[in-house]
C-alpha cells in the first residue's frame, strides 16, 4: 500500500489542531503550513477536500481558519483518508468487490476484500486522538510490535 503525500500532509494537518491543548480556536493555513512543514497551495487544498468531507470547520476573516468538525477521539484515521484519496482499497480504480476473475485467478476478490478488512481494523478503528497521542489501539500496537514488521520484505 502506497500512502500518498496528500494522505500524509491531511493527517499531519489533522493533527496539528489536537497539539492546542483543548483550545478551539481556528488555526490559520500558514500556521498549519509552518508548524508541518507543509507546502500552503497544496495544503489549501487538502482543507478544500477536508471541508468537503466534514471533517474540518473553516472561518473566514483575520481571525479565520480551520479547527475539526468534531473531537479528534470522533475522528478515524480511514475518514481522513478517504477524504483525501478516496477508497481505503481499490483494484484499478475497482471496488474490491467488483472485481471478478476467472480460471486460476478466481480468487482473487477474496484477497482483495481481506486486505481492505484489515486496512480498516487499523485505520477506522484508530482516532485522531490515539493517533496524536501515542496512545494506538491494542491490535494496531500488537501489528507493529511484530518482530519483522519494521523491516523491508
Amino acid at each position: 500500500m502506497e500512502i500518498s503525500a496528500k494522505t500524509e500532509y491531511a493527517l499531519r494537518a489533522m493533527l496539528q489542531p489536537t497539539d492546542a491543548a483543548g483550545d478551539d480556536a481556528p488555526i490559520s493555513v500558514d500556521a498549519l503550513a509552518r508548524a508541518q512543514g507543509l507546502p500552503r497551495k497544496f495544503l489549501e487544498s487538502i482543507l478544500a477536500d477536508l471541508r468537503r468531507a466534514d471533517l474540518v470547520l473553516s472561518t473566514k476573516g483575520a481571525r479565520g481558519g480551520y479547527r475539526l468538525a468534531r473531537p479528534a477521539a470522533d475522528i478515524p484515521v480511514g475518514a481522513v483518508m478517504r477524504a483525501v484519496d478516496g477508497p481505503l482499497a481499490a483494484v484499478r480504480g475497482r471496488r474490491p468487490q467488483d472485481t471478478t476473475y476467472d480460471g486460476v485467478a478466481q480468487h482473487l476478490p477474496m484477497l482483495w476484500i481481506a486486505v481492505r478488512s484489515s486496512l480498516r481494523q487499523v485505520l477506522d478503528e484508530t482516532s485522531l486522538e490515539q493517533l496524536g497521542s501515542g496512545d494506538l489501539p491494542i491490535r494496531v500496537r500488537a501489528l507493529a510490535e511484530i518482530p519483522d514488521a519494521w523491516q523491508n520484505r
